[in-house]
């Protein structure tokens, strides 16, 4: 369980779903994981639970809509442990609603692309001088979404922030990987998580449960173990990736799940 032993990490978002469950796997993993949200109570409960665990870890408040609070956080990390080898941009403001292009106000629009595409291009302008140091570089993962996979009936702001955070990945790539710096994209889908569990409709799982390949839904450990892997040196020859983690869902064309039910092959 040494597979990231004497990295530093940031995860951005860890107080809450999957930047949790990536927290505490890079901490069971070797990494000096920093915690950081706006929920300082729930972030230093994970440090907590990192801590009994025999991992290491700290609490940093962070606000990703804030510039002086992300560079506040990259500044105060390397400080503290003198180095900085993985930026894990998960935080995003799920809290905002969304909605088709004719109920979106510009205010709402602004809202959105600010936490969620914003707020990832400046965590990883900070951080990268600093990652830039190591003698061999570092990892910058970024959660992107599937929203951003193909078009919806709603969550058009968001849908189009995530797929920001796609090209975002691939330029930094193409911009860092010859001074060791990869970044990779990992693509989530539907995650069951102890914050949502309860207010997801059953309906909408089994929507879901039907298109997803595998017999279940996914867990932020599935989320975690892919960034485990992209952030350790197991992964020295990937970048500029974008990677589905979804069970399957946005492997095949959308009718599939209906076909299945007419027992039919096509049509």
């Amino acid at each position: 369980m040494d597979r990231l032993k004497d990295k530093v990490a940031i995860v951005t978002g860890s107080t809450s779903g999957i930047g949790i469950g990536i927290a505490k796997m890079y901490a069971a993993e070797g990494a000096k994981v920093v915690i950081c949200g706006r929920r300082e109570a729930k972030g230093q409960g994970v440090v907590d639970e990192i801590a009994a665990a025999g991992g290491e870890a700290w609490y940093h408040f962070m606000d990703i809509t804030q510039p002086e609070s992300v560079e506040a956080l990259i500044k105060d990390t390397v400080e503290k442990y003198g180095k900085l080898d993985i930026l894990v941009n998960n935080a995003a403001n799920v809290a905002l609603k969304d909605g088709n292009v004719g109920e979106l106000t510009l205010e709402m629009w602004d809202a959105i692309l600010q936490s969620d595409l914003r707020g990832t291009f400046w965590a990883t302008k900070c951080a990268l001088p600093y990652i830039e140091q190591n003698e061999n570089g570092g990892s910058v993962i970024n959660i992107g979404s599937m929203a951003s996979c193909s078009g919806d009936l709603g969550s058009t702001a968001y849908a189009c922030a995530k797929a920001g955070v796609d090209k975002f990945t691939e330029y930094v790539a193409l911009q860092y990987g010859k001074k060791g710096i990869r970044c990779n994209c990992v693509r989530p889908g539907l995650i069951v998580t102890p914050d949502n569990q309860d207010k997801v409709p059953d309906i909408l799982k089994n929507i879901f449960l039907d298109n997803i390949e595998v017999a279940r839904y996914g867990s932020p450990e599935d989320i975690a173990g892919m960034c485990v892997y992209l952030g350790s040196d197991e992964s020295t020859y990937v970048t500029g990736q974008i990677i589905n983690v979804d069970g399957g869902l946005n492997s095949h064309v959308p009718t599939v799940a209906q076909f299945r039910a007419m027992a039919s092959r096509t049509w």
